[in-house]
């Protein structure tokens, strides 16, 4: 055998090895977090029981709503990235689904980045990597600043708190938030100092790139901004439908104000999927404990919406993975890598 076919032969098994990772470390966030749950029959209980109440029209809207929140993201990080490779939508959102399949078993989601990368040049991916970061920061700017404005009116309306203190979150938040919009229409201000940092030279591949920052345009930060709220209503309204599904029939007001809490809180918890869901479910009950004691009905919600928005989209982000040349989309793989407009 020569040394080509051996360099082909081996590139295939590391292809291989690499999806069948994937299909293994997904499988196992899918026992652990859907099978194996010790409350799963609880929960299951909970579902056949609403399915014959009466408000299946809920979580049907929720369901329906699925695509729409991802297709926001997709719109969002499309506009980040069209400056260097005017992907179609339809390919974006396929980099979108990949990016969950990885960030179920990455802390911190990380993996997204890895998954978008599958679906630009070799060429343009760590140009990806920065317009996904960029993406990222977009969205907890709205995070941020919507959950804030939910903690003070939840703290209001179920806190006990000192005027003095409530003050003070109210302060802190308005600066936080204010810092980190001016850092958003200013990022380009990270270039110089990323080019300063120590031993920034072993990643010179990245810092290449990173002069991308200073492309982005005040309009452009401004409409990735717009979709990442739309982003942010989708799922917050998704959270509310199913509750509705579930008949916590908690006030819009009140509702909303309480998942933005609860959306803020979660963003302090840098957990993979697999071990933050745990997590996640704890503050449901803590926040949503101050208006119902339906705990199972809580857990059931938190775990649909788990279900609906990351284990659905990661299955069909799974088929999309197994089908990509991953080594030739990582630039590892010598052959020509096809344009969107071919391949679309």
């Amino acid at each position: 055998m020569t040394k080509k076919n051996k360099g082909s032969a081996g590139r295939r098994w590391l292809e291989m090895g690499i999806k069948v990772g994937v299909v293994i470390l997904l499988g196992v966030v899918l026992y652990n977090q859907v099978f194996a749950r010790e409350d799963i029959a609880d929960i299951q209980t909970a579902f056949s029981a609403h399915f014959r109440s009466g408000n299946l029209h809920w979580l049907i809207i929720a369901i329906l709503l699925m695509p729409v929140n991802w297709a926001f993201e997709t719109l969002k990080w499309r506009t980040l990235v069209v400056g260097f490779e005017p992907l179609t939508f339809s390919r974006a959102y396929r980099g979108i689904l990949s990016g969950i399949t990885f960030s179920l078993f990455t802390p911190n989601r990380i993996g997204e980045y890895g998954g978008r990368i599958l679906i630009v040049k070799p060429e343009n991916n760590w140009k990806a990597v920065i317009a996904t970061l960029v993406g990222s920061f977009c969205q907890m700017l709205v995070l941020l600043t919507l959950g804030f404005i939910g903690l003070i009116f939840f703290a209001q309306q179920f806190l006990s708190l000192d005027p003095f203190v409530l003050q003070a979150i109210i302060f802190l938040g308005a600066i936080l938030v204010s810092i980190l919009l001016f850092c958003f229409y200013n990022i380009d201000l990270v270039v110089p100092i990323v080019k300063r940092l120590p031993f920034i030279h072993y990643l010179k591949r990245f810092v290449k790139h990173i002069k991308l920052l200073k492309d982005y345009s005040s309009r452009e930060l401004t409409i990735a901004l717009f979709y990442g709220t739309l982003r942010y209503i989708t799922y917050s309204f998704q959270y509310y439908l199913i509750l509705l599904f579930f008949e916590i029939n908690v006030p819009i007001g009140i509702g909303f104000a309480s998942i933005a809490t609860i959306f803020l809180l979660q963003t302090s918890i840098p957990l993979p999927p697999i071990i933050g869901l745990l997590t996640r479910s704890q503050i449901a009950l803590y926040v949503w404990g101050h208006y119902t004691d339906q705990q199972v009905d809580i857990l059931a919600a938190t775990f649909g919406l788990f279900l609906l928005n990351l284990i659905i989209p990661a299955i069909m982000g799974l088929f999309i993975i197994v089908t990509t040349n991953v080594l030739q989309s990582l630039g590892v793989d010598g052959q020509k890598v096809k344009t969107s407009e071919e391949e679309e």
